[in-house]
């Protein structure tokens, strides 16, 4: 078989993953060596309550805990399908004081569905470390008829009912956007996707009876359970969520290839030093590893997991070529 040659995102990719190979050392007194701020900015991209957000909430918290600044805060900057707090963080000073959370969507995904983003994924970011992985649920309210209890049944109820055949979710272009319009498409039908600005509006629609579906983190939706006619219908992990156990995925329901999960990252702006480096992965590992935090991302349905940037790197890359033959298998363009 021919081995076709790395494309140009890939290329830049390997040479990051190259460039940055660093010793990391001891992260636990590393974690105690302050950066050289009196306060770190967690920038996220959606809005307050949301898993980001709760993420972002845990590690500025941390940070400041374990002295690696004085004060730690989180700045929301919503908008664009998170854009825009990515492009505010690119513009920022690399001394280790500003960090980005952020989805895997808006540096894997986007590349393949923006014809020009304001920022470059690869080189305009300093990679930091893995933060958490979740698994994506799909949800339905009051718009939908009681009887309407299994995947099944919702499928065919769209059918019936074309018109009424959408769903919500955070961003055009993220993961679970694409989630719904291929289980529509493998299922004979058109789900139409309607973007919000994080996953909770849209739930608070679908809550209301305003919107039949949303699809979003298993900790956004499961926090709205026991609204009337609001219920769980699928979660999209390989297995069953462990924060869901009673909910089914969508391969058990005969979605056949239909796993899907995501994860956070944490980054700085450009060009960092490698000792700024060491010292933000050393700090974000062991915040993340720290067991209020571990506990407290538990509760919104969220897996604590940290890496090297290398490994981060890694993944990056993976996840961004996993996803181009499906960006191209959907066709959908964010700025067309």
């Amino acid at each position: 078989m021919k081995t076709l040659p790395p494309s140009p995102q890939r290329r830049r990719l390997m040479q990051w993953s190259a460039a940055s190979l660093l010793p990391l050392g001891s992260f636990s007194a590393l974690a105690q060596k302050a950066a050289g701020q009196d306060i770190v900015k967690v920038v996220c991209g959606f809005p307050a309550g949301s898993t980001s957000d709760v993420t972002a909430r845990n590690l500025a918290d941390r940070l400041a805990q374990d002295g690696y600044a004085k004060t730690g805060v989180v700045e929301n900057r919503t908008g664009a399908g998170a854009q825009i707090a990515v492009q505010y963080v690119v513009g920022q000073s690399a001394n280790g004081g500003t960090l980005l959370q952020t989805p895997m969507s808006m540096l894997g995904i986007y590349p393949h569905t923006y014809g020009k983003l304001p920022y470059d994924p690869v080189t305009d970011l300093t990679l930091v470390s893995l933060a958490c992985t979740f698994d994506f649920a799909l949800a339905i309210g009051p718009a939908v008829p009681a009887e309407v209890q299994s995947l099944a049944d919702f499928l065919d109820w769209t059918k019936a009912h074309p018109d009424q055949a959408s769903f919500g979710g955070p961003a055009a272009g993220a993961v679970p956007h694409f989630i719904g319009v291929l289980l529509g498409r493998a299922n004979g039908l058109e789900l139409t996707h309607v973007a919000y600005r994080g996953t909770q509006p849209a739930i608070q629609d679908v809550v209301g009876g305003h919107l039949p579906a949303v699809i979003g983190p298993v900790g956004d939706i499961q926090r709205f359970i026991g609204h009337p006619g609001y219920r769980m219908l699928a979660v999209t992990g390989a297995e069953r969520s462990r924060f869901a156990p009673d909910v089914p995925t969508l391969v058990e329901q005969g979605q056949k290839d239909f796993a899907y999960s995501e994860w956070y990252g944490i980054y700085m702006p450009p060009h960092a030093d490698a000792d700024t480096l060491k010292r933000a992965n050393a700090a974000v590992v062991a915040a993340f590893s720290h067991p209020d935090t571990i506990q407290s991302l538990a509760t919104m349905g969220m897996e604590a997991k940290t890496s090297t940037p290398q490994e981060l790197a890694d993944l990056l890359q993976s996840d961004t070529e996993r996803w181009a033959p499906i960006v191209r298998e959907v066709g959908f363009r964010a700025d067309s």
